[in-house]
Parts: structure tokens; C-alpha cells; sequence
């Protein structure tokens, strides 16, 4: 089993669609990493937790499932980071690999020691990007496949219908 932990604030931070909706409002910045982090999951099947830091939001330790996607938020005195490098440290088995997406690069090398393996920021937009355009020519070959109508026509019949509909004769 694959797992990601992403540092939330680190990549809302590094990518500059969220960097843009945090200066508006972080909750919208929070929540849109949630919804491409749910992509990700569901396209590439890994079990994604994102860590947000509570020094950002008040009171006590909060956990809660998004589309999929795990969300924590810390305890009052303990950094992402800390978490992040317990979690490493407790799910690491040798079915089991984790994977840390974070630009911090002290956190990259601390959990890097602990066989995880990281992703920057950088990286793991990337590979949202190239996810997205994945899910996009998906979609788009499914809507190609799906007949207009739900009797099967043939192109000649379907563009005489289309004709016909349109006044044309």
C-alpha cells in the first residue's frame, strides 16, 4: 500500500493557485488542496492524509475524512513536521510505502531517515497536473463513446436527425 502525507500549509504555500486563495481566505485555500488531494487519490489509489499545522486554526486536535482523504489538524503545541515524522515512523512496514510531500527540506531529510520517500511541492504539482489531464482525456473519451441518443444511429441517420431538428432540410 502506498501512502502520501502531505504538509498542507507547506504546498498551499508553493503552489501558486493556493498561495492566491490563501490571501483571500485560507479556508478556501485549505479546501482546494482537499479536492485536488481527492483526485490524486482516487486516480492513483493511494491512501492520502493531509497534516495542517493548528497553530493556524484554534483548539484541540481534530480529525475528519474528505472525499477519501484524511485531514488532520495538530495539536496546539506540535508542528506538521512533528506529526508527519510520527506518522512515518508508525505506518512504515514492509508492505507499505510512504510517501512525503513537503518542501521543507529539513522535514525531507528527517523522514527520508525513516525510509520514507518525499515529493516537493513542485513535484507533486506536477503530478497533479499531468493526473488532471489524465482524468480530463478520460472523461473525454468516455463522452465520445456515449451514443447522443440512446438508440445506436449511424453518423448519416444522427446528422439527417440533427438537420431536421434544426429546420434544415
Amino acid at each position: 500500500m502506498d501512502i502520501l502525507l502531505v504538509d498542507g500549509y507547506n504546498i498551499i504555500g508553493a503552489w501558486p493557485e493556493l498561495r492566491d486563495l490563501k490571501a483571500k481566505e485560507l479556508s478556501l485555500a485549505r479546501a482546494a488542496l482537499i479536492e485536488k488531494m481527492a483526485e490524486y487519490q482516487a486516480y492513483t489509489g493511494y491512501r492520502v492524509i493531509v497534516i495542517f499545522d493548528a497553530h493556524l486554526v484554534q483548539g484541540i486536535e481534530k480529525k475528519k475524512k474528505k472525499h477519501k482523504v484524511e485531514v488532520i489538524f495538530t495539536k496546539g503545541n506540535e508542528t506538521a513536521d512533528e506529526r508527519i515524522e510520527k506518522m512515518a515512523k508508525q505506518l512504515n512496514d514492509i508492505k507499505t510505502q510512504i510517501h512525503v510531500a513537503t518542501s521543507d527540506f529539513t522535514e525531507q531529510w528527517a523522514i527520508f531517515g525513516q525510509g520514507a520517500l518525499r515529493k516537493s511541492a513542485r513535484e507533486l504539482l506536477n503530478e497533479m497536473v499531468a493526473i488532471e489531464k489524465g482524468i480530463e482525456q478520460s472523461v473525454k473519451k468516455t463522452m465520445e463513446k456515449k451514443p447522443s441518443s440512446k438508440i445506436p444511429l449511424s453518423n448519416e441517420v444522427a446528422e439527417m436527425f440533427e438537420k431536421w431538428r434544426r429546420g434544415q432540410q
